[in-house]
């Protein structure tokens, strides 16, 4: 439904070149072995990566209020650190009185180090501060993919709760060389996202 604008640069003050995650450290020292024992896997080549995390913000009633489209872009940016972009949609649909070329969104691809960085925030941080949390449920997409639906964005320590106008929800996508969805599950499971029913 939505197609975005090309990203710009990262917004965050750039860190120095040397600079290594923790969650890159423990993929290249611990997590390519153990995945390699546990699926025998004969090189380190067919170990799978995690490529990119695409996370997204739509704003349902953006037809109403343009404003609140900006407010989701500016979160995005806040809680990432790299610069998000607006969303638009790609056809016109009446009943929602929406345009073709409308903004209805923001969204952001992370790559790299602030990859890393944001799946560490997330694990560490974030999701223990959801209400009466037990885990994530396991939504993989056949392919090696994984969506996390985010219902309220004031997990993040980011976002300002005395400020923000409208409790938003995301989608956050784990893009993985898997090709399985057994193997994407145990890739993530080991950078430590808290599965409902993971087994180590």
């Amino acid at each position: 439904m939505a197609k975005a604008k090309k990203e710009t640069a990262p917004v965050a003050q750039a860190l120095p070149k040397s600079y290594v995650p923790n969650l890159q450290k423990k993929y290249k020292e611990e997590i390519v072995d153990k995945l390699m024992k546990e699926f025998g896997y004969k090189t380190i080549m067919q170990v799978p990566k995690l490529v990119k995390i695409t996370i997204n913000e739509g704003v349902g009633r953006a037809t109403q209020d343009k404003k609140l489209v900006e407010v989701a872009q500016e979160e995005l940016t806040a809680i990432t650190g790299q610069k998000a972009v607006q969303t638009v949609s790609r056809k016109d649909i009446s009943n929602f009185k929406l345009r073709r070329g409308m903004p209805i969104g923001a969204k952001v691809t992370l790559r790299g180090v602030n990859m890393y960085e944001f799946l560490e925030r997330l694990v560490a941080i974030s999701l223990p501060r959801i209400r009466d949390f037990k885990g994530i449920a396991e939504n993989f997409d056949g392919r090696g993919n994984y969506t996390l639906g985010i219902k309220e964005q004031i997990i993040f320590p980011e976002i300002d709760i005395d400020k923000i106008t409208k409790v938003m929800g995301m989608e956050i996508t784990f893009v993985t060389t898997a090709k399985k969805d057994e193997e994407a599950h145990a890739l993530l499971r080991e950078f430590g996202l808290p599965f409902k029913n993971s087994k180590k």
